[in-house]
């Protein structure tokens, strides 16, 4: 199982997977927006979107849980 991280602070403007979805290393998951900009946040895997933590429109701080990819 592989958590996948916020790097930074910011807003989550953009979920680009679903539960159950199948996910390669380097696929985007989210986008997360950041002192202005638009910073994808992919896949350190490949594997299965177990959980997705966040909605769209949430205010996440750094390390916070985004994904779960089994």
């Amino acid at each position: 199982m592989e958590e996948v991280l916020a790097p930074m602070p910011g807003n989550i403007i953009e979920i680009l997977v679903s539960v159950g979805d199948e996910v390669k290393e380097d696929d985007e998951l989210v986008i997360l927006e950041a002192m202005k900009m638009e910073n994808p946040i992919c896949s350190p895997v490949d594997g299965t979107v177990k959980e997705i933590k966040v909605k769209e429109k949430d205010v996440v701080e750094a390390d916070q849980l985004l994904v779960v990819i089994e």
